[in-house]
C-alpha cells in the first residue's frame, strides 16, 4: 500500500503541474500563520472547510460532520458528550482520555485551548461557524504548547440585508435540535447571534445529552482603518452521561448496553462557561498592521467517574490572557519583507475537589487542591521573496509554562509544588511558485506539548507527577499544492521525530500517563477536488500513517519497541460525492474507511477496519424575501458495526465504544430578509 501511494504522489507531482498551466481559481485566504495570506503560498499543510460544509443540511452535532475530508485528521467521539470529540493530527491528540490535546484550538482570535494543553469543542457553536482552517503538523514556533496542529474557527458575520432565521432538527434517538440565528448590518457595527438548544437520548443507555449555547458576534468599525471585534458565547450543558467502553465479549452480546458500573456510578458531567473576547486590530500607515486582544472564559464543571474513591470532581476554573501582534511589510534591498513580532499570555486558575462516588452519591473530600497554570510565550516570523518565485520563512518562539499546585487537603499530607517548564520552537520553510497555479513547499517545524494538569495526576496522591517530561517533536515535511480552474490537488510527505511521548495508562479506573523514550512518525497526506460535470463536485482525502515507538519501556518493564502507536489507523480514505442543482435541490453522499488500529500498546488488540456511509438531501426555496430550507440525513447507510470511540490501554480490556446503527434525521430551516 505504502508503495503505491508513493506512485501516485510522484505521478501527481510530475503531471499536476503541466495540467495546470492556463487557469486557476481565485486563492483561499487564511490567518493560519497569524497574517493573511493565499494558503498556497503557505509552507505547510493547510485544510479549509466552508459554511456550506458545516452547516448544509448537517445534524450540527460535532465538527466531524463537515471535517471528514482533511487528510491527517482523524476524529473520533461524536456520539460521547461527557468525552468531548477526540481529535488527531498527525497522531498528536491520540492519547487523550477525554477532550483535544496536541491540538491547537482558537475561536475567533481567542484561545480555548488552555495554557497547560488541554483543549475543548464543547463550547464551539457550530450553527454559526462560516470557516475552520486546519494546521496540520507542529506549529509551536506561531501557537505555542499543544500546537502539534491547530484548529482556527471563525463565526459567521452579518449579512448586509438584516434577517433572522429559524432551524429545527429531530431524528433517532430522541434527537432535536432548535436554533435561532439573525444578523445584519448597522451603521458600523455588524452583528450575528446565534442560540441553540439542543438533547439526544443517545444510542447507547446512559448516554443522554442536553446543551444549550448562545454565540455573539459583535463587530465595529471605528475608522477605515480600525475596528474592535466582540465575542460572547456562553455554553450551559446540564446533562452528558457516560455510557462507558465495553469488552469485546460485551459489544458482542449488546452494543447498545452501557458499562454497568458507570451506570451504578451515574458516570458523566455537567458543565456551565461563558467565554468573552475583545480583539481590536488598527493599522500605524501603510505596512504596519497592530492586533491586540483580551479575553476571560469562567467554567464551572463537576463529573462523575465510575469508581468510589475520589471518584466525584468539581472544577471551578477561570481562563484568561491576552497578546499583541506587529506586522512589518517593508522591502529589504528590492525583496519584499514581512516581519510578525507577537505576545501571549494565558493564565489558568483552577480550584479542583475530589469527593467520593458513593453510587452516584457525592461522599466525604477525598482531594482539594489550587492549580495555577500561567504560559508567557514571545515569538517573531519573517517572510523573505528570494526570488519573484521563491519565498523563505523563518519562525522562532519562547515559551514558559509554570505549574504551581496548592494543597488545600492536608488528610493525607502536603503534595503542594511547582512545575517550571520553558521551550525554544524554531521552523524554517520554503515555498517555490513552480509555475501559475503549482507550488512546491519543503519545511522544518517543532512542536512541544506540556502534560496537562490533568496528565500530571500523581497515581501515588495529590499533588503533581515530578516525573513526567514535555512531549518534544521536530516535523520534516515536503508538499505540493495545485489549483486549476476545475480541480485543487494536495500532496505532503513528512517525517517525524518525537521524544518523551506522552503515553496514557490506566489503574484502578484511572487514567494516568508515563513517557515513551522516543518515537517516529512517517506519513503520506493527499487531498484531491474535482468539478467532474457542471453540478457535480468530487474529493478524495487519504492518509498514509506508520507511527511507531523506536524506544519504550513502561513503569511495569515492558518493552514496547516497534509497536505501532495506539488509535491511529495505517489507512484512512474519504470520498465525498456533491450535487447542486439549478431549482435548489442538492444531495452529498460522503464515505469514509477506516484502516485497522491497535487499542494498546503492545499491540495485542486488533480493532478491525470499517467502511461508512452518510447521505444528505436538502432544497432551498426563495418566495421573496423568505427562504425556506427542508433537509433529510441518513447516517451509516448500509448499518456498519464500527466504534465510535476506543479507549487507549483500558482497564480490563474495556476498549470499545460502539458507533449507532443506522440512523436519520430531518430537518427545516425558514429565513426573512428584511429590506429596508
Amino acid at each position: 500500500m505504502k508503495a503505491l501511494v508513493i506512485t501516485v504522489v510522484a505521478i501527481c507531482v510530475i503531471s499536476t503541474p503541466a495540467m495546470a498551466q492556463d487557469s486557476s481559481l481565485d486563492p483561499i485566504i487564511v490567518n493560519a500563520t497569524r497574517v493573511d495570506k493565499s494558503s498556497n503560498e503557505i509552507p505547510a499543510a493547510i485544510s479549509i472547510i466552508g459554511q456550506d460544509e458545516i452547516q448544509l443540511g448537517t445534524e450540527q452535532l460535532g465538527l466531524d460532520e463537515s471535517m471528514g475530508r482533511v487528510p491527517g485528521l482523524f476524529m473520533l467521539n461524536r456520539y460521547n458528550f461527557a468525552q468531548d470529540l477526540r481529535a488527531s493530527i498527525r497522531g498528536f491528540g491520540a492519547r487523550s482520555s477525554f477532550g483535544i490535546r496536541g491540538i491547537k484550538i482558537i475561536v475567533d482570535g481567542i484561545p480555548e485551548t488552555l495554557p497547560d494543553g488541554q483543549g475543548s469543542v464543547d463550547g464551539i457553536d457550530i450553527g454559526s461557524a462560516r470557516q475552520i482552517t486546519v494546521i496540520r503538523g507542529p506549529a509551536s514556533s506561531l501557537y505555542g504548547n499543544a500546537s502539534g496542529g491547530a484548529i482556527l474557527i471563525e463565526s459567521e458575520q452579518g449579512t448586509a440585508i438584516p434577517f433572522a432565521e429559524t432551524r429545527a432538527t429531530v431524528g433517532d434517538f430522541g434527537l432535536s435540535k432548535l436554533q435561532l440565528k439573525t444578523g445584519g448590518e448597522s451603521d458600523n457595527l455588524n452583528y450575528l447571534v446565534n442560540l441553540s438548544e439542543t438533547s439526544t437520548d443517545g444510542y447507547r443507555d446512559h448516554s443522554e445529552f442536553e446543551n444549550t449555547q448562545f454565540n455573539g458576534r459583535f463587530e465595529y468599525t471605528m475608522s477605515n482603518t480600525s475596528s474592535l471585534l466582540t465575542t460572547i458565547h456562553h455554553t450551559d450543558q446540564p446533562l452528558a452521561n457516560d455510557a462507558g467502553g465495553l469488552t469485546s465479549e460485551e459489544v458482542a452480546i449488546d452494543r447498545a448496553q452501557a458499562r454497568a458500573r458507570n451506570v451504578d456510578y451515574d458516570a458523566g458531567e455537567s458543565l456551565r462557561q461563558t467565554r468573552i473576547g475583545l480583539l481590536y486590530k488598527t493599522s500605524f500607515g501603510e505596512g504596519r498592521d497592530f492586533e491586540a486582544r483580551v479575553y476571560n472564559t469562567d467554567r464551572d464543571f463537576e463529573n462523575k467517574l465510575p469508581f468510589e474513591s475520589g471518584g466525584s470532581v468539581s472544577l471551578d476554573r477561570s481562563f484568561n490572557g491576552g497578546g499583541v501582534k506587529y506586522v512589518i511589510n517593508s522591502d529589504i534591498g528590492d525583496k519584499p519583507n514581512r516581519l510578525l513580532i507577537g505576545l501571549d499570555y494565558d493564565r489558568q486558575d483552577d480550584d479542583r475537589r475530589r469527593f467520593d462516588n458513593l453510587s452516584g452519591v457525592i461522599g466525604a473530600q477525598a482531594l482539594g487542591q489550587n492549580e495555577l497554570v500561567t504560559s508567557l510565550g514571545t515569538y517573531l516570523q519573517n517572510e523573505t521573496k528570494l526570488t519573484d518565485a521563491t519565498e523563505l520563512t523563518a519562525g522562532l518562539r519562547y515559551d514558559q509554562v509554570k505549574f504551581d499546585v496548592t494543597d488545600e487537603f492536608f488528610s493525607d499530607g502536603d503534595d503542594s509544588g511547582v512545575v517550571d517548564l520553558e521551550q525554544l520552537s524554531p521552523m524554517v520553510g520554503i515555498s517555490f511558485k513552480q509555475s501559475r497555479n503549482t507550488h512546491l513547499y519543503a519545511t522544518i517545524s517543532t512542536a512541544f506539548e506540556t502534560p496537562t494538569t490533568t496528565e500530571f495526576a500523581n497515581p501515588t496522591g495529590g499533588g503533581f507527577n515530578q516525573a513526567l517530561e514535555p512531549q518534544e517533536s521536530t516535523n520534516y515535511e515536503v508538499g505540493i499544492k495545485t489549483v486549476a480552474d476545475s480541480y485543487r490537488f494536495e500532496a505532503a510527505l513528512f517525517h517525524i521525530e518525537v521524544e518523551n511521548e506522552l503515553i496514557p495508562f490506566e489503574l484502578s479506573e484511572r487514567t494516568f500517563y508515563e513517557n515513551a523514550g522516543s518515537s517516529s512518525r512517517d506519513g503520506i497526506e493527499l487531498s484531491y477536488t474535482r468539478q467532474l460535470v457542471e453540478q457535480v463536485n468530487f474529493s478524495l482525502a487519504y492518509t498514509y500513517s506508520d507511527f511507531v515507538f523506536d524506544r519504550f519501556t513502561d513503569d511495569n518493564g515492558n518493552v514496547f519497541d516497534g509497536k505501532q502507536l495506539p488509535g491511529i489507523p495505517q489507512d484512512l480514505l474519504n470520498l465525498s460525492f456533491s450535487w447542486f442543482g439549478n431549482n435548489g435541490l442538492y444531495a452529498s453522499w460522503d464515505t469514509t474507511y477506516t484502516g485497522d488500529l491497535y487499542a494498546d500498546n503492545a499491540n495485542d488488540t486488533n480493532v478491525v477496519s470499517s467502511s461508512v456511509s452518510d447521505i444528505r438531501f436538502g432544497h432551498n426555496g426563495f418566495y421573496g424575501d423568505w427562504e425556506l430550507a427542508s433537509f433529510f440525513g441518513v447516517n451509516n447507510v448500509f448499518d456498519e458495526e464500527y466504534n465510535n470511540n476506543i479507549r487507549i490501554n483500558a482497564f480490563g480490556d474495556r476498549y470499545y465504544e460502539p458507533a449507532p446503527e443506522q440512523n436519520a434525521y430531518i430537518g427545516i430551516s425558514l429565513r426573512r430578509r428584511f429590506k429596508g
